[in-house]
């Protein structure tokens, strides 16, 4: 049976990062039953053991080397990948795994990348060097694929798919999970107490929006809701989730565990709203049919909510509590027609998602050396 190898930013404890991984393993599962997966991880004995996969220290390059050498098949994605924001050294580093790659004479395909912003010119040059020698690329959004073109990227065919957690589908998730978590944590689950899910992030040593969310948070409060913090990336949003749980006037729950993909979708399947600025708890609660309030840090956030037909609330630079309410309460105000219109918008979106695994497969199939 054929062979592939998945690059991306796994291992971290990055809730987010983690749920693009699982929805692709079980995508690709799904399609092609006994596909052997390694995945480059930053915590390989971890991620074996969690995803039951083999899995390859990320940092050790003759680990890496050995991987790609032994495949059939490159997957770089999903996620922010491509992206110069959080460094240079980054981009650098996953262009790098391609590279090597394409030097194998191994195909390799971008699994629904968030491309951008790539900025610097070395990072712009380097995407148009590596980039143009990919097999097969599908981005998340048509933004990312006029950013490819913008920085020279045009020779392989790229396709616009869907991010690959928008492949989930809310039947298989057990609510009972979540429900645990939260009684445990103290919450009252009578149908009476609404849940307010919360997804924060700290960003740029920006502060004020932090309490915008504070005052929205404890007007929830007061109207009887119970708001509860959910870290998506550990232990670093924990901090900023006690951070604005400070501000508050009202009592409010934070969540301090690491919490697994399946447990994190169910606990934002078990709330009534959810106001992030981590966009895959963004996306978990649209695939749950939660509806999702943005605060926008950053391009990908406005990408994501414009697929929903929708935009941010707010942004973090720019924090308005006027405009950040005003979208809390529209979705208050009708809550079962928004979440019947959410639905309605995922459903294309979920197929797009499963599409990006059969086009992946599809180039497996035509390699001239192994077969499905």
């Amino acid at each position: 049976m054929a062979k592939v190898v998945i690059s991306g930013y796994y291992g971290f404890d990055n809730l987010g990062d983690e749920a693009v991984l699982f929805s692709i393993l079980k995508t690709l599962r799904e399609q092609c039953i006994g596909l052997r997966i390694e995945v480059l991880s930053h915590r390989p004995e971890k991620t074996a053991e969690i995803y039951q996969v083999t899995a390859a220290n990320r940092w050790q390059p003759l680990q890496v080397y050995r991987a790609l050498k032994e495949c059939d098949l490159l997957l770089s994605g999903g996620g922010s990948l491509l992206q110069d924001v959080t460094g240079l050294k980054s981009l650098l580093y996953y262009l790098g795994v391609i590279w090597l790659a394409r030097r194998l004479d191994k195909p390799v395909f971008f699994y629904a990348q968030g491309i951008g912003p790539v900025r610097s010119r070395l990072g712009r040059l380097a995407m148009r060097l590596v980039a143009n020698r990919v097999n097969y690329i599908t981005v998340r959004d048509e933004l990312s694929r006029q950013d490819l073109l913008e920085m020279g990227v045009c020779r392989p065919p790229v396709e616009v798919t869907a991010d690959p957690v928008l492949g989930l589908e809310e039947k298989f998730v057990d609510k009972a999970l979540g429900r645990a978590v939260l009684e445990a944590a103290g919450l009252d689950l009578s149908i009476e107490r609404k849940l307010v899910g919360v997804s924060v992030r700290q960003w740029q040593e920006l502060t004020a929006y932090q309490k915008t969310l504070a005052e929205v948070c404890d007007k929830l409060s007061r109207l009887g809701y119970q708001v509860v913090f959910l870290p998506m990336h550990y232990p670093d949003d924990l901090a900023a989730s006690r951070a604005v749980a400070e501000l508050l006037e009202q009592p409010a729950t934070v969540l301090e565990g690491s919490y697994s993909v399946a447990e994190m979708a169910s606990l934002i399947a078990n709330m009534d709203l959810l106001i992030g600025m981590r966009l895959h708890a963004l996306i978990l609660a649209a695939v749950m049919h939660v509806p999702p309030v943005a605060v926008s840090y950053d391009p990908k956030i406005d990408r994501f909510m414009g697929l929903l037909g929708r935009t941010a609330a707010t942004t973090a630079d720019n924090p308005s509590y006027d405009d950040l309410w005003q979208a809390v309460e529209a979705v208050l105000c009708e809550p079962w027609q928004v979440r019947e219109e959410l639905a309605r918008q995922v459903a294309p979106l979920r197929r797009r998602a499963q599409h990006t695994a059969t086009l992946a497969l599809q180039l497996l199939q035509r390699s001239p050396t192994k077969y499905l």
